[in-house]
């Protein structure tokens, strides 16, 4: 019966973990009486795993489930025109894109990176975003007290394997982006000149840029209405706002 069919493959996809003897016994709770077996073909013309396979739970999962509540974390290097090394420690909100750059400095040293995660919690508070989970690589950079704070906190801390950067997908795609966008096209001549950078293209990205992963939105602020009056299309006047000597630019309306 096309019915019980229905609800078969419905009570699979919401119940990952259950095997077709949990979903038969769940129809029998139901006062629907019909064949282990019966549950078990109708999962199998559907293509649908057995329960061990089903339940597994992968990392592309776990992101999708706790998008809401989960940062990521990452060091990058870059150098200046003096030769100095830069090293930029920056965080991004898996769900809305939200980008944080917690700073750069020539000498990460554990204090540092310990005040850094401070910071962190300020700011997260002060926007009243709670994170259950922070992904972090196992860079030596980190000190045990950067996890202790966060733990304090309720953030869990999540290391990825080593030398698997695709489990921290999210934060390197981001750092190739801000590489692209800006420190590629950008002579970096110190330490207070490259954080400037990373403000103004901090501010672009979550305030002006739109992003793919998100449906084009943008991080702290929505997609206006689309323009559906002719008339107004027509008589389109757009106004280029350059940032950093136009490395940046945004586009808006005509006042």
């Amino acid at each position: 019966m096309r019915s019980i069919r229905v609800l078969v493959l419905r009570l699979a996809k919401e119940n990952p973990s259950w095997g077709y003897r949990r979903i038969h016994g769940e129809l029998l709770v139901l006062g629907i009486k019909v064949a282990a077996s019966t549950v078990w073909q109708i999962l199998s013309d559907a293509h649908i795993a057995p329960a061990p396979q089903r339940a597994s739970n992968t990392w592309a999962q776990f992101l999708r489930s706790q998008a809401e509540v989960l940062l990521a974390c990452d060091f990058f290097e870059t150098v200046t025109l003096t030769g100095t090394r830069m090293y930029v420690l920056v965080v991004i909100e898996h769900a809305q894109r939200r980008i944080r750059i917690l700073g750069a400095t020539a000498h990460p040293t554990a204090a540092w990176v310990t005040q850094a995660a401070r910071n962190l919690i300020m700011d997260l508070e002060d926007a009243s975003y709670h994170a259950r989970f922070l992904i972090r690589d196992r860079d030596g950079k980190f000190p045990h007290l950067f996890d202790d704070i966060l733990a304090d906190a309720d953030t869990h801390v999540v290391l990825t394997g080593v030398q698997i950067p695709r489990m921290n997908s999210i934060v390197e795609r981001w750092i190739q982006t801000c590489r692209h966008e800006l420190l590629d096209r950008t002579l970096i001549w110190n330490q207070r000149h490259l954080l400037h950078a990373l403000r103004e293209y901090e501010h672009f990205y979550n305030i002006h840029r739109p992003h793919q992963g998100i449906t084009n939105a943008r991080p702290l602020q929505p997609l206006p209405e689309p323009i559906t009056n002719p008339a107004q299309i027509s008589q389109l006047d757009i106004r280029r706002r350059p940032r950093l000597g136009g490395v940046l630019n945004e586009y808006q309306h005509a006042a």
